[in-house]
């Protein structure tokens, strides 16, 4: 590779190579027009050698253009930002003005400037950089910083980051157990065919009767309102908002029992049915909520107005534009295929005249998609007042998907925020030989620092509400990600600011009292799980990766597993106990095609060892039912163990971790997965199975009964 484009891509950000999270790692080299490609997008031109030269040198005049950066990150034991002035500039010219974020006060300063003697020229004017340090001892938080230099004023944020995170006291000193929980996979005698918000109420009622205190939920965030098959919680419209999906009609004000009469027998059917029909329920809730709404505008309730009004200021700028973007799509996809990548230039630009005179001919359809928010907020906070009365002391573990749909509002609102052309993804392994496209934006780090992480921290206060925990979904997403061109099957890592997305991370972690999780499953660089730990960051744990030998030997015992960590059986993305027993998760690769006849019978070969040597380690931690002790060594999966699923939990219950998240799948005997990664609808059902005891007979339920007494035994 020629010098001075590896030189421009190890400044700008760009790995030119990497390594795969193999057990053997294997090396990739990044074809040089995926780096030029992606020096371009980030503001870099490099085409030729002329143009590198010259980004080069952009690059190293960008901090000296501007007097205050627009965001400066420090540790709260060490308060400082600098400041490029003009040679001639004396401190004596100089004022600062501070003043809190979080209160409102003007804070009297105790500082100090120092020459860094650091000086560069650019056109005719020779420039130096002064480091401002601060004495004061400044809470954890944010502060807007005015600087005044001869009558000329520039602004920027200061972040004052802890040294970690925040820590659930309950966690910190004891232990916890909860249940993992997809919510729309909730089967209930009174939804309709899809887990909603008083489902979850009843759950968290259900929880502080047996003694969890805490419920890790799927992303509960917005989905593409004309594409409900579009059903990943993975990938949505908007990080900021909730799904009304979750919304129980049957719980909204306006909501009259006439309105479904006639529709009993098609509700009855929604329950019925062994997998969610997102195409039929999500237009018939929408229905009825239209229904609603006009009631709503029309009846005019005073105070019910008076919160819609509230929520609306709360959310502001981007509530309007959530409203504005899916009103657009919803007449938009009537005529165009594509998305909006696909409309009319006058209708990609959210501040466009077009846009605004749309706006203005369809305020109603607008107020509804606000609505709809409106109501859906109301009822998940009503849910989530049953956490304390229930006694819960963790409560909510949300999670925040590591990217969201390039075909969403978020990246229609603010497009020049995202790397263009391009979409988050996963490197080349040894599962997935080309890598994986998940076709999520990417933020593009400079454009996101410049506008001082707005968006970054918007998007965790909105997953932190209400939430006693938050997981990262891919969380080395805070330092890189793999990014590929929308015309390219390969792309390459883009580096973030690391130091700058921790901090942050940490600030709202605190100031909203909020455990922080990172999911930290794949290619993991050298030293980001030790920076993790440093912040008490909480690590993942599954029975299956705590392994002896790479996932060949034995395995883990409880007693080795990591402390700092939130433990299950598994995940959504992985076989449920029994499904693995028999191997029909091999079965399911075969039949569409995913594994070849030699790997399908080393799967088999090796799913037989994995069990012998489960049950040796079930026998070895002495964790079998008094009244259902082994009964011999199953061979081949001729049988289900009796008592393995309670064996299990009280193994990876009885572990070193501080929390341990038992999935119902495994309780209630489940079969099949919730999601196979790598595939779509057309090849399996992902994110569809309902759980397949309702809520109201979960209680009573023996397996339910036995399994929480096995947990807590342990916990």
């Amino acid at each position: 590779m020629d010098g001075l484009l590896q030189q421009l891509a190890t400044k700008v950000g760009i790995a030119t190579s990497f390594k795969d999270g193999g057990l053997i790692p294997k090396e990739y080299k990044v074809e040089e027009k995926i780096i030029r490609y992606f020096a371009e997008k980030l503001g870099f031109k490099a085409g030729n050698e002329e143009e590198i030269k010259k980004s080069l040198a952009d690059y190293d005049k960008r901090r000296w253009q501007k007097t205050l950066e627009s965001i400066n990150v420090v540790s709260c034991h060490d308060i400082w930002f600098d400041v490029v002035v003009g040679v001639s500039v004396d401190p004596s010219e100089f004022k600062i003005e501070v003043i809190s974020r979080q209160n409102g006060d003007k804070i009297l300063l105790n500082y100090q400037i120092f020459d860094t003697q650091q000086r560069q020229i650019i056109g005719k004017t020779e420039y130096i950089k002064w480091s401002v340090k601060i004495y004061n001892m400044l809470e954890v938080g944010y502060y807007d910083v005015k600087v005044t230099i001869k009558n000329r004023s520039y602004k920027m944020v200061l972040a004052v980051a802890p040294d970690t995170c925040y820590e659930n006291p309950m966690i910190r000193n004891g232990k916890a157990w909860g249940y993992a929980l997809q919510l729309y996979s909730v089967r209930s005698e009174r939804n309709w065919g899809v887990g909603d918000f008083t489902d979850l109420q009843e759950f968290i009622k259900i929880c502080g009767r047996c003694g969890a205190d805490i419920i890790g939920l799927n992303p509960l965030n917005v989905l593409a309102h004309n594409f409900p098959e579009n059903a990943s919680p993975y990938s949505s419209i908007s990080r900021l908002f909730l799904n009304p999906i979750y919304i129980d009609i049957e719980r909204v004000p306006e909501f009259r029992k006439d309105d479904i009469k006639g529709s009993e027998d098609k509700i009855n059917a929604f329950r019925a049915k062994e997998l969610i029909d997102y195409e039929e329920i999500y237009p018939f809730k929408v229905k009825l909520l239209e229904k609603a709404y006009k009631r709503f505008a029309t009846e005019k309730n005073y105070e019910r107005q008076q919160d819609y009004q509230r929520f609306c200021r709360e959310k502001g700028e981007d509530l309007e534009k959530l409203a504005a973007f899916q009103a657009l799509y919803d007449e938009k996809c009537k005529t165009v295929w594509g998305g909006w990548p696909a409309w009319e230039e006058e209708y990609k630009n959210p501040t466009s005249k077009a846009v605004k005179d749309f706006c203005e001919s369809h305020k109603e359809r607008i107020e509804f998609f606000k609505f709809m928010q409106f109501e859906a907020d109301r009822q998940f906070n009503q849910a989530c007042a049953s956490i304390s009365e229930s006694g819960l002391k963790v409560g909510l573990y949300r999670d925040l998907a590591v990217g969201v749909g390039k075909d969403s509002a978020e990246l229609w609102a603010d497009s020049g925020l995202f790397i263009k052309d391009s979409g988050a993804g996963a490197p080349p392994d040894a599962f997935f030989t080309t890598g994986q496209k998940w076709c999520l934006g990417a933020f593009n780090p400079y454009v996101l620092k410049d506008v001082a992480y707005e968006p970054f921290i918007k998007i965790l206060r909105a997953n932190m509400h209400n939430a006693g925990a938050l997981r990262i979904d891919h969380v080395m997403g805070l330092m890189r990600l793999y990014v590929i061109p929308d015309a390219e099957d390969f792309g390459t890592y883009i580096r973030y600011n690391f130091y700058d997305m921790i901090n942050i991370l940490a600030i709202e972690s605190c100031l909203n009292k909020c455990h922080i999780v990172g999911e930290s499953i794949g290619n993991v660089p050298a030293g980001f799980l030790e920076a993790l730990e440093e912040k008490h960051i909480y690590s993942l744990s599954v029975l299956w990766a705590e392994r002896e030998n790479s996932g060949w030997g034995d395995f883990s015992k409880p007693d080795t597993y990591p402390e700092k960590a939130f433990t299950s059986v598994g995940t959504h993305d992985m076989s449920p106990l029994r499904m693995w027993w028999f191997g029909y998760d091999i079965a399911i690769m075969k039949d569409l095609g995913l594994s070849s006849n030699d790997d399908t019978i080393a799967a088999y070969h090796k799913r037989e060892t994995d069990r012998k040597l489960l049950l040796k380690a079930m026998d070895e931690a002495n964790v079998w039912p008094v009244d259902k002790p082994r009964q011999g060594d199953y061979l081949y999966g001729e049988a289900y163990p009796e008592g393995i699923e309670e064996a299990v939990n009280r193994y990876v219950a009885g572990s070193a971790s501080k929390v341990f998240l038992a999935q119902l799948e495994d309780i209630l005997h489940v079969e099949k997965l919730q999601n196979l990664p790598g595939t779509d609808i057309d090849k399996h059902p992902n994110w569809r199975r309902k759980l397949p005891v309702s809520l109201e007979k979960l209680e009573n339920d023996i397996a339910y009964i036995r399994n929480i007494a096995a947990i807590k035994k342990e916990r």
